[in-house]
């Protein structure tokens, strides 16, 4: 089963701007323009390791979310670990 947790903190700066957060990745030198949920996401991560129904369960207790989506998350979540923000074990 796989597990997700965030970049580790200290690699990551983020920003937020308006309707936007900015998010610079210090391994990749790489600074990413991202808009909800990925902010809220990486924060429900944190660095502990979560299965993906155990983000999803996170993410709906915190933003009382009414219909959440596993399919729309998981996507999500193979995006962010291409990117580097989001680990995989």
């Amino acid at each position: 089963m796989t597990r997700y947790r965030a970049a580790a903190a200290a690699t990551l700066r983020i920003v937020p701007l308006d309707a936007l957060t900015l998010i610079y990745h210090r391994a990749s030198g790489i600074t990413h323009i991202v808009d909800s949920p990925v902010p809220e996401l990486i924060e429900a991560l944190g660095e502990a390791a979560l299965t993906l129904d155990e983000t999803l369960a996170a993410l709906a207790a915190a933003h009382d979310l009414v219909d959440p989506d596993r399919d729309a998350l998981a996507a999500r979540l193979d995006e962010l670990v291409a990117a580097g923000l989001v680990e995989a074990a």
